[in-house]
């Protein structure tokens, strides 16, 4: 048995040979994470964009063997990192509870291919 556990959801694939996310023992850490839908095309507003990309962090810790309470490190980099807001509206959706919230850093980046939004995550499942 392996120490590192590659972790997989659906569909939703990077483009290049490497898994959504990575487990060694109680540690999980996710690659990036766009906002593409489940047939793989960008929306063009960052609001449906945040809601994919919250969706498939869901999915990404799940398939990892936790829950979305494991997770406690987000980063987020915006193309604009003046549009938060839509951030918050899934933020708030996935952790409603104020004493218990992951920690988050915000970003600027430039993105291609109409991405406006990408996350990665750290959880400590256990």
């Amino acid at each position: 048995m392996t120490r590192r556990k590659s972790i997989h959801i659906g569909e939703f694939k990077h483009a290049n040979p490497i898994p959504n996310a990575c487990r060694i023992g109680n540690l999980l850490m996710s690659g990036v994470i766009l906002g593409r839908d489940a047939a793989g095309k960008m929306p063009e507003k960052i609001e449906d964009q945040c809601a994919n990309m919250f969706g498939h962090m869901k999915a990404i810790v799940q398939a990892g063997g936790g829950t979305t309470s494991d997770i406690i490190k987000m980063t987020v980099w915006l193309q604009d990192r003046t549009q938060r807001a839509p951030v918050n509206v899934e933020w708030l959706k996935m952790f409603p509870d104020e004493h218990s919230r992951p920690a988050r850093h915000a970003l600027q980046m430039d993105m291609e291919n109409g991405a406006l939004v990408q996350c990665d995550f750290t959880a400590v499942i256990g």
